[in-house]
């Protein structure tokens, strides 16, 4: 069956969230969006492509940190509403120098910061 990006489910903005793993440790990296024409371009790139929506602007991973990733596969969840990007990570994934975006635990009511900026 032929792909088509417009038979995802997307919400009301248009936009679908995507999650980054790691394609070699299965780390998760982050989470941001993505829509039908950013999807288009990460497929025919390789170069994964989110949508900002601060920006209102699409957003090549690492276009201005150098920090890219580059696309192993594309994953659809079983409603059609969420997408898993198996990527590989150059430098941080955060836009904090973190490896990931995920570094805030919360343990017994407690915030506990567990990676510190890798640059």
């Amino acid at each position: 069956m032929t792909f088509d990006p417009l038979t995802l489910t997307y919400n009301e903005n248009g936009l679908i969230p995507a999650i980054a793993q790691d394609a070699a440790t299965g780390d998760v990296l982050m989470m941001a969006w993505m829509n039908a024409e950013s999807i288009k371009r990460t497929l025919d790139s390789g170069k994964v492509t989110y949508w900002s929506r601060s920006r209102q602007t699409f957003w090549v991973k690492g276009e201005s940190s150098g920090h890219t990733q580059m696309l192993h596969e594309l994953r659809i969840d079983c409603d059609r509403d969420c997408l898993l990007l198996k990527v590989t990570q150059s430098g941080p994934a955060c836009h904090t120098l973190r490896p990931n975006c995920f570094y805030t635990l919360v343990e017994n009511g407690q915030e506990i910061i567990t990676s510190e900026p890798t640059i």
